[in-house]
């Protein structure tokens, strides 16, 4: 595999009034490897994805996709970006008046311009590809349970075959064994694409089954990174409390 950087954030710093939430944060992802970023909730990780996808700008710092800058560039340039990616949203995020077919052919027509008929062979394709029956295609999103709605998003994502995948707590609100079918959905999905995964998730079972290597934020910074492998010996303080679910240690947690 490639030693290649695709993702690379250098200083990356973002604040809302005073509360700043990235902290001239430095972080870099591998080419065709699984990063997953793990911290407490309310400590930046959504608003780093935010800042890569561009849907907010950074106040400073520099994202290079592929060793271009992304940050500061025009709707043109910004629209070639997004081609890159492919994104699975934390509640599926999926389109209530629109067919499942084309939720997941979404980025194809919208996005790539292709013509209706190819799209939906190809959603088609990846409905089955994450496991449900070709019927599936023609329901609503409200038809179809949380587990089978979180198989849709996937499918979505990687429908453009993207270069990079966005995935986000992949498997909140799902029980143990549909979130274990997830996993290895996205495992598979990824591999098969040989793309460069970046995730952010609360959930250790996830991080142990879909990461290559694992970061830690803490205070709007990259506190610690490591190989998957390394994680239980980390010798960080911080990485240790929160894949424990400790409440005694440096990570501190204030009742209301």
């Amino acid at each position: 595999m490639s030693d290649k950087i695709k993702i690379e954030l250098k200083a990356v710093t973002k604040a809302f009034g005073s509360n700043r939430v990235l902290d001239e944060l430095y972080l870099s992802v591998p080419e065709g490897k699984s990063l997953v970023v793990i911290g407490g909730s309310g400590t930046g990780k959504s608003v780093m994805i935010k800042c890569i996808l561009g849907l907010i700008p950074p106040d400073s710092g520099s994202i290079m996709i592929d060793g271009a800058e992304s940050t500061g560039q025009n709707h043109k340039i910004r629209a070639e970006f997004m081609k890159k990616f492919g994104m699975l949203f934390q509640g599926a995020a999926l389109f209530d008046s629109l067919k499942i077919w084309e939720n997941v052919a979404f980025g194809l027509i919208h996005g790539h311009g292709m013509c209706k008929k190819e799209a939906r062979e190809i959603a088609i394709e990846k409905i089955k590809a994450v496991g449900l029956k070709e019927q599936v295609a023609n329901l609503y999103p409200a038809e179809l349970s949380g587990g089978m709605q979180k198989r849709v998003g996937l499918a979505r994502a990687v429908a453009i075959s993207p270069d990079i995948i966005f995935f986000d707590e992949p498997t909140t609100g799902l029980d143990p064994i549909m979130a274990e079918v997830i996993n290895e959905l996205i495992v598979e999905q990824v591999k098969g694409l040989g793309a460069t995964a970046l995730s952010i998730t609360h959930d250790m079972g996830s991080v142990r089954k879909i990461a290559d290597y694992v970061a830690m934020i803490h205070g709007g910074k990259i506190i610690w990174k490591g190989a998957v492998g390394d994680l239980d010996h980390s010798g960080n303080e911080y990485v240790d409390q929160f894949i424990h679910g400790r409440s005694d240690g440096p990570i501190t947690r204030r009742l209301a």
